[in-house]
C-alpha cells in the first residue's frame, strides 16, 4: 500500500543530492517552511467551544504547490476587464529540446529571446495587409515542463481573434487558426535562430565554449521541422478567464498527481501525448526532487506578459476603441465584458472569522500573533 505524501513532506525526507543554485536552494526553503511555524503565523480561539488553533502563513512562492489558487484567483479577477466579446485562438511556441542544455547554461537569456521572436512572428502576420491588417493583443505564460517533468519549453498564447487597425476599426479573424500554422512555424523557427546566432556573436551566450557548438546546433535547428500548435479554443467570454486561469499560475508539479511512495520509488501520475494515455511514472525521490527544481525560474523574471494592444501601457485606451468598434458592426454593446460581482458601495460583509473545525458550530478568531524563529532567515 502506497503512502499519502505532497511535495513539501518529500523534500522534507529527502534531501537533494545534487548542488543547486542560490535561486533553487530558496525556492527549495521556502516550500519547506510553507504552512509551518517557520512562517509565522496566528494563534486562533473558537468562540463555542474554546478551541485553540495555529494557523500559519503560506510562503507565496510561485514556485510552492500550496500557493497558486489564490493567486491564480486574484490574477484572474484582474484580467475580467480585459475580456473582449470575439473568438479567442489558443497558440503554443515550443522550443525543440536540442536547446534544452542552452536553456540551462543560460535561462534569463533563451526565455527573453523566445518572447520576443513570438511575439514578433504573430506581429508580422498581424500587421500583413493580405491577413488581418492591423494590431493583435496577446496574453503570453511561459512553461518549462513537460508532464514527465522533463524540460519541455513553450510559450501558451490566449490572443483575441482580430486586429485593431489605424482607422480604430476591428477586424475579425475568420480563420480556424488565427494564421496558417506552417508559414507561422517557419517564421517563428527563423527568428529565433537568427535571435540566438546574434546573441552567441554579441557574447550573450558565453557558457557555450565547446568550439563551432552554437554554429552547428543552429545550422541543424533550421534544417529541422519547428511546429506552432493553434487552434479556436474561445466562442463564450465568459469562460476566456476561467479558460486563461489553468495556464497562468500553473507549476511543474501539483501535489494531487504524486500517488504515494512504493519500495522506495515515488508514484507519478502523468498524461503521455503521444498517445493520450493516463499512466504513471516511478521515480526515485532524489530524481523526482532533482526534476521540479530544474523549473525553476531566474529571480525577477516574467513568466506573465502581454502584448499589443493588451500592453499595460496602452491597454485601457485601446480596449476603448475596439468595444466602440464592435458595438458598431455587431449591435453587442450590452455585453462588451462579463461583469464582475461586486457588492453595492458601503455595503461590504466584515470578516467574522473561520468556521472552527472541531465544534463546527463556533468561528475561529484572531487571539495572538505568532512571530517567526529569529534564527530562521528564510
Amino acid at each position: 500500500m502506497s503512502k499519502a505524501i505532497t511535495m513539501q513532506t518529500l523534500m522534507a525526507a529527502h534531501q537533494p543530492t545534487s548542488a543547486m543554485s542560490p535561486q533553487k536552494h530558496k525556492v527549495y526553503n521556502h516550500i519547506l517552511a510553507c504552512g509551518t511555524e517557520r512562517m509565522g503565523g496566528m494563534l486562533m480561539h473558537c468562540n463555542q467551544c474554546e478551541h485553540h488553533l495555529p494557523m500559519y502563513h503560506s510562503c507565496r512562492d510561485r514556485h510552492c504547490c500550496r500557493c497558486q489558487f489564490r493567486q491564480r484567483q486574484q490574477w484572474c479577477e484582474r484580467q475580467q476587464a480585459s475580456v473582449l466579446p470575439v473568438t479567442y485562438f489558443h497558440l503554443v511556441f515550443t522550443l525543440p529540446h536540442d536547446l534544452n542544455g542552452w536553456v540551462q547554461l543560460h535561462p534569463r537569456v533563451i526565455y527573453r529571446l523566445l518572447f520576443q521572436c513570438a511575439w514578433a512572428s504573430l506581429k508580422h502576420f498581424g500587421t500583413d495587409p493580405k491577413r488581418l491588417g492591423g494590431e493583435l493583443g496577446a496574453t503570453m505564460m511561459l512553461h518549462t515542463w513537460g508532464q514527465n517533468l522533463s524540460q519541455h519549453v513553450h510559450l501558451h498564447c490566449l490572443i483575441p481573434g482580430g486586429a485593431l487597425t489605424r482607422q480604430s476599426n476591428w477586424t475579425n479573424s475568420r480563420s480556424n487558426y488565427l494564421f496558417p500554422v506552417r508559414a507561422l512555424s517557419r517564421h517563428f523557427r527563423g527568428k529565433m535562430v537568427s535571435a540566438l546566432r546574434a546573441a552567441e556573436q554579441s557574447g550573450d551566450l558565453h557558457r557555450i565554449t565547446r568550439p563551432d557548438e552554437a554554429n552547428k546546433t543552429l545550422n541543424q535547428l533550421m534544417a529541422t521541422q519547428w511546429v506552432v500548435y493553434s487552434k479556436a479554443c474561445i466562442t463564450r467570454t465568459e469562460t476566456v478567464i476561467d479558460y486563461l486561469g489553468r495556464y497562468s499560475h500553473r507549476i511543474a508539479l501539483s501535489n494531487a498527481r504524486l500517488l504515494g511512495e512504493q519500495a522506495g520509488k515515488v508514484l507519478l501520475r502523468y498524461k503521455d501525448y503521444r498517445d493520450g494515455k493516463r499512466k504513471v511514472l516511478r521515480l526515485t525521490p532524489e530524481e523526482l526532487i532533482r526534476r521540479f527544481l530544474l523549473h525553476v525560474l531566474p529571480r525577477g523574471l516574467m513568466r506573465i506578459r502581454h502584448y499589443g494592444f493588451l500592453a499595460n501601457c496602452c491597454r485601457g485606451v485601446k480596449l476603448g476603441r475596439i468595444r466602440a468598434a464592435l458595438s458598431k458592426v455587431s449591435k453587442l454593446a450590452n455585453r462588451e465584458t462579463p461583469k464582475k460581482q461586486t457588492r453595492p458601495e458601503g455595503q461590504t460583509t466584515p470578516f467574522d472569522g473561520y468556521p472552527c473545525p472541531k465544534c463546527k458550530l463556533g468561528r475561529l478568531r484572531i487571539m495572538a500573533e505568532l512571530p517567526r524563529p529569529a534564527f530562521d532567515t528564510g
